[in-house]
């Protein structure tokens, strides 16, 4: 195979919409997220499987998928970008929708079906479900649809979002979610009309941060629109663990140069006080997910003040190697 090895299985009818599937942060979960999404959609579909540089057994696996159903599947042999990858597979769709998927996504029935339906319907540009997080068993909601604000002037405006009812169980909202429009929806899953790509784009300096709202502010700034479709449920089943081989590109998916080189240019884009970059901290924090297994024999070995100890070092020590040697390859 070449570096941008493709597998191009064929359309048994002519479908309204193209998934494309593209990394988030890790591949351990590639083929059952890949394996719910032809178990629960009965929509039909094209899908377009974007492979940035997985570890050799899951581009066995995605290979051998893509033979078998009949997808495209796009490699490329190095790390990708959430919006580079997305990016590559919108140049592949052809249908009047796209539902951009990340590879940590797990479905339910019907989910593709309402989204299509939203957007048929109410004209959205793009449409999002509810999002839960975790185990899906626990039905944790992620997001129920974001709001977000601006108050001020360029180049100091204030940004702030919020994530409806994050956190809350499912059984434990105060009302039932309801479709209705929004500020913005999340590309863990996200419906977006082809035809909107004709005024707004995927922004490939936003590399590892604010994508899905940059697109989202893009398409109110068009005259579209974002709708919430709550009938769509998905779950975002957020790390721990990383796994070996999976570790490399997740600290570089939240790595200094990645973090510190969106923030900024989506400040600039936005006239937004560069203090709000300040954020990369929260985005640091992610990548000590990757340590977890360190911080388990630490807690185990020298309890809860050795622990933090170890850590205050080990992250801090983490933070300069990152900063100075995690780069993404030419």
């Amino acid at each position: 195979m070449t570096n941008a090895e493709q597998i191009v299985g064929q359309r048994p009818d002519a479908p309204s919409v193209t998934i494309v599937v593209v990394p988030r942060e890790r591949f351990n979960l590639s083929l059952v997220s890949l394996d719910t999404i032809y178990a629960h959609t009965e929509t039909p579909f094209d899908l377009v499987y974007v492979d940035g540089n997985s570890p050799k057994g899951v581009r066995a696996q995605l290979q051998e998928s893509a033979k078998k159903r009949g997808f495209t599947l796009v490699r490329r042999n190095r790390y990708l970008s959430p919006n580079e990858a997305r990016a590559i597979g919108l140049a592949e769709v052809r249908t009047p929708y796209v539902v951009f998927v990340d590879n940590d996504l797990l479905v339910t029935p019907k989910w593709l079906d309402v989204l299509v339906r939203c957007a048929d319907e109410t004209g959205a540009w793009a449409v999002g479900p509810l999002y839960l997080e975790g185990d899906p068993a626990d039905e944790i909601i992620h997001m129920a649809g974001g709001d977000l604000e601006f108050s001020g002037e360029r180049p100091r405006r204030q940004f702030s979002t919020h994530h409806r009812l994050q956190g809350v169980p499912v059984s434990e909202a105060p009302e039932p979610v309801r479709r209705e429009p929004c500020g913005f929806v999340e590309f863990h899953c996200m419906l977006v009309r082809t035809s909107a790509f004709e005024k707004v784009s995927l922004d490939q300096q936003l590399l590892s941060t604010r994508e899905h709202l940059d697109l989202c502010l893009q398409i109110a700034e068009a005259g579209g629109s974002v709708w919430l479709e709550p009938a769509s449920v998905v779950t975002y089943v957020t790390p721990p663990p990383v796994v070996g081989p999976d570790i490399p590109y997740f600290l570089l998916r939240w790595s200094e140069s990645w973090n510190v080189a969106s923030l900024a240019h989506f400040c600039d884009k936005y006239g937004i006080d560069p203090e709000y970059a300040a954020r990369i901290q929260h985005m640091r924090a992610r990548r000590q997910v990757a340590f977890d297994p360190i911080r388990r024999v630490t807690r185990r070995t020298l309890g809860p003040q050795g622990d933090k100890a170890v850590s205050k070092v080990l992250f801090r020590l983490e933070r300069e190697v990152n900063q100075r040697f995690v780069r993404a390859p030419n």
